[in-house]
């Protein structure tokens, strides 16, 4: 069997790698041998990511037994567009999965002590576009933060706030102080008046002053919008600031990445004013049939945040400081380090010494050590594709197991690496070895808390 692909002039992929797959899939003879092909590829990345690595990805988080397990659920071919409820749905035979998206809501509004809540994103992007499509109209203008300093692009003109159609002006950062600078934010919010205000930053170290600066807009009844990717877990858990009592009028975020449920979206809101222009952003306008067996799966990782997140989410932040202090003691620069280095999952390494974010990342990763590069202040917009830093999470590494005493060693691996320039493969192998003794995931209803860590309240 062969297969024949259009002559292009312009591909966005990798055109090596497309050739690769290619030529695997033209070498077959059935497409039994193309199925088997594919889940050849599955499990050496199962293989390796998920048994002899080392992942420190700030936006990857390993789901529990039960988590995995709904997502290849028989429910996930069941459509249900629609509202919650026997008139609202399109399809008759929803009464079981009514059952399962109202516990999922409900399961979310009590995580984040929230009066409403809404299930059916099936990216965290969705869930920006929403709250776009619901408190905007084109030509407003809005503020966000650049992404230099962290800022996502979903909040920015090459994502859904420029998809809108919105004027964006940047929210001031301190480049030093990696926060907001809140005396010239005042000062800039006053002259232009944004309607919203989007807080988002895939870069986030330490808190916002949400108060001060949802004060500083109802001047003229504009919104603060917190877009908390990356630390809805560490929200949910306690670990964080609160944004909804703090000021935010509405919270979205990813289930995959601290919250450690599938890859999807989480917005939650108090201001029952929001609840028609939100829901009606979702529905009909962004998500019809919205994957059952993940909204079951979401469920399942809410009461899971509900049973482990305080101290979950506790020890995820403790291990980023021991990580960030280890690696700084070892040569490798840490943003933040006169705070403490950080107050979420999250280090980054300003890796320019060791020939900036690409190729330190790609460096590491033949030592079985995955990170990712990441634009640092002092990084141009053009430095997107070869930035200065290398980010770094502990999400992973806690939920296997790991404590304070193992990011040194994690540092220790690093620093062989790129201090000490020992070839990537030799420290692969104590990687692995290393890598041998954490196999359990923890701080799910299967296992448990990790029987050796200290209690931390």
């Amino acid at each position: 069997m062969t297969t024949t692909v259009a002559d292009s002039t312009f591909e966005v992929h990798d055109p090596a790698i497309l050739a690769g797959a290619r030529a695997i899939l033209d070498a077959c003879c059935s497409g039994q041998e193309m199925q088997d092909a594919v889940l050849a590829a599955v499990r050496r990345n199962e293989r390796w990511r998920g048994e002899q690595c080392i992942n420190l990805l700030a936006p990857e988080a390993p789901t529990s037994p039960a988590v995995r397990a709904l997502l290849s659920s028989e429910v996930g071919t069941r459509a249900a567009e629609g509202h919650i409820g026997r008139v609202n749905r399109w399809f008759a035979g929803t009464a079981h999965i009514d059952e399962i998206e109202a516990l999922c809501v409900e399961l979310l509004k009590q995580v984040f002590r929230a009066r409403y809540a809404d299930h059916r994103l099936v990216a965290s992007m969705i869930g920006n576009l929403a709250v776009y499509t619901a408190l905007t109209a084109p030509g407003d203008v809005i503020m966000s933060i650049p992404q230099p300093f962290g800022g996502h692009s979903s909040n920015r003109p090459d994502g859904p706030a420029g998809v809108r159609g919105l004027k964006i002006v940047d929210v001031p950062m301190d480049p030093v102080e990696l926060e907001v600078d809140l005396d010239l934010f005042r000062k800039t919010a006053a002259l232009v008046r944004p309607k919203l205000v989007a807080l988002g930053a895939s870069m986030t170290l330490f808190p916002f002053p949400l108060r001060e600066m949802s004060a500083a807009l109802e001047e003229w009844g504009g919104k603060l919008f917190f877009d908390g990717a990356h630390q809805v877990g560490l929200i949910a858990g306690g670990q964080f600031q609160d944004p909804l009592r703090e000021g935010a009028a509405v919270l979205t975020g990813s289930a995959g990445k601290t919250f450690s449920g599938p890859q999807s979206g989480i917005i939650v809101w108090d201001d029952p004013a929001l609840t028609q222009p939100i829901t009606q952003a979702i529905f009909p306008v962004l998500a019809a049939t919205h994957q059952v067996n993940r909204v079951a799966a979401l469920a399942v990782a809410a009461a899971e945040m509900i049973a482990f997140g305080e101290r979950y989410m506790a020890q995820i932040v403790g291990n980023a400081q021991a990580l960030g202090a280890a690696l700084a003691a070892r040569g490798i620069p840490v943003l933040g380090a006169h705070k403490g280095y950080t107050r979420t999952h999250q280090v980054i390494a300003d890796a320019r010494a060791f020939g900036g974010g690409l190729d330190t990342a790609h460096t590491l990763a033949r030592a079985n050590l995955i990170t990712n590069k990441n634009l640092i202040p002092g990084d141009r917009p053009e430095d997107w594709d070869r930035p200065g830093g290398l980010r770094l999470g502990t999400i992973e590494v806690t939920r296997l197991g790991m404590g304070e005493p193992e990011m040194a060693t994690i540092a220790g691996f690093m620093a062989r690496v790129l201090v000490e320039r020992e070839a990537p493969e030799s420290v692969m192998e104590d990687v692995i070895d290393f890598r041998q003794g954490y196999q359990t995931l923890y701080y799910d209803f299967e296992q448990g808390l990790p029987p050796h860590l200290p209690n931390r309240s």
